[in-house]
């Protein structure tokens, strides 16, 4: 989708995405997979390389997906010079929801947005010989556990809490969400360019 833009030169039309960009915002919307991952890190590189000083805002609308293509995205935001913010619109499900959590300037959630928690996936069906079974599964282990701890760090829970609460679907409406520590606050859509200031 095209917006116009007015200028001294007249008017153009410009990607909303782009003009969104320019006002330090980037949007994480879809399934978190490696291209996902990849665009977000050169986007706030790019945005570091701007000015490392002013934050930058997430917006989040997402399933989840990847837990390794969302480390990603986690250690770049927790090693991006400029603070990140992130703000779920809509749903942050799964990995979107630990990163959610990982905000360093703020996280916030719309009055009807949700967020969900889980133990790590298998994507595709487990075939092999037991060795491969096992190691296969020592992986999940050591994947949920590292993912419980990042929880943690960023609720105030106890990894025996987080375990509890990701041994199911655990679904939870925006209010929830902020009494659990996965954001900070409830903001009104409108309230997102103050939020940005």
């Amino acid at each position: 989708m095209n917006v116009e833009v007015r200028s001294s030169n007249g008017t153009t039309l410009v990607p909303i995405e782009s003009r969104i960009f320019s006002h330090r915002t980037i949007i994480l919307e879809g399934e978190i997979c490696e291209k996902t991952a990849i665009d977000f890190a050169e986007k706030v590189l790019d945005l570091n390389l701007e000015d490392e000083t002013k934050p930058i805002t997430v917006l989040i609308n997402s399933p989840g997906g990847s837990v390794d293509d969302g480390l990603l995205i986690y250690d770049v935001i927790h090693s991006s010079k400029a603070k990140i913010r992130l703000i779920c619109l809509g749903k942050a499900y799964s990995m979107a929801a630990v990163l959610l959590s990982a905000g360093t300037a703020g996280r916030y959630i719309l009055p009807h947005s949700k967020t969900m928690l889980h133990e790590p996936l298998l994507s595709k069906g487990i075939a092999g010989n037991c060795s491969s079974i096992r190691s296969i599964s020592d992986s999940m282990m050591m994947t949920k556990s590292l993912i419980n701890g990042l929880l943690a760090k960023h609720t105030g829970k106890t990894e025996e809490e987080i375990e509890q609460a990701t041994s199911y679907d655990h679904f939870m409406s925006a209010e929830e969400s902020v009494d659990f520590g996965l954001c900070d606050g409830i903001i009104e859509f409108n309230e997102i360019m103050e939020v940005m200031k």
